[in-house]
């Protein structure tokens, strides 16, 4: 069983930026589709970004499109998340996900059956 541990997040100001990056143990990360989520305070749980395994495929939130980017190294067993231009409302405790099946639409938390700890997004004005 797959365990995820993410790492990178901290306190911004507005228009900064920062690379989350998430390495798992236990498996092959090879083996797993990957995506971020995240969550403010008061919010559900949404979708950010996701990476297919061999990384050919990406699918972003409109949200954050031409401002994230996610990637991978499965070398390293390690997925990444650059935030660019970030603003006060990708504030957040950021999720690393992962599963065995690649979803293209309709992405959401239960489609994913592996999570990380989290790590927290503080963006200021």
């Amino acid at each position: 069983q797959v365990q995820l541990v993410e790492s990178g997040g901290g306190l911004v100001q507005t228009g900064g930026s920062l690379r989350l990056s998430c390495t798992a143990s236990g498996g092959d990360i090879s083996r797993y589709a990957m995506g971020w989520f995240r969550q403010a305070p008061g919010k559900e749980r949404e979708h950010v970004a996701s990476i297919t395994w061999d990384g050919g495929l990406t699918v972003y939130a409109d949200s954050v499109k031409g401002r994230f980017t996610i990637s991978r190294d499965n070398a390293k067993n390690t997925e990444y998340l650059q935030l660019n231009s970030l603003k006060p409302e990708d504030t957040g405790v950021y999720y690393c996900a992962a599963d065995s099946r690649w979803y293209q639409e309709g992405i959401s938390p239960s489609r994913y059956g592996y999570w990380g700890q989290g790590t927290q997004v503080t963006v200021s004005s």
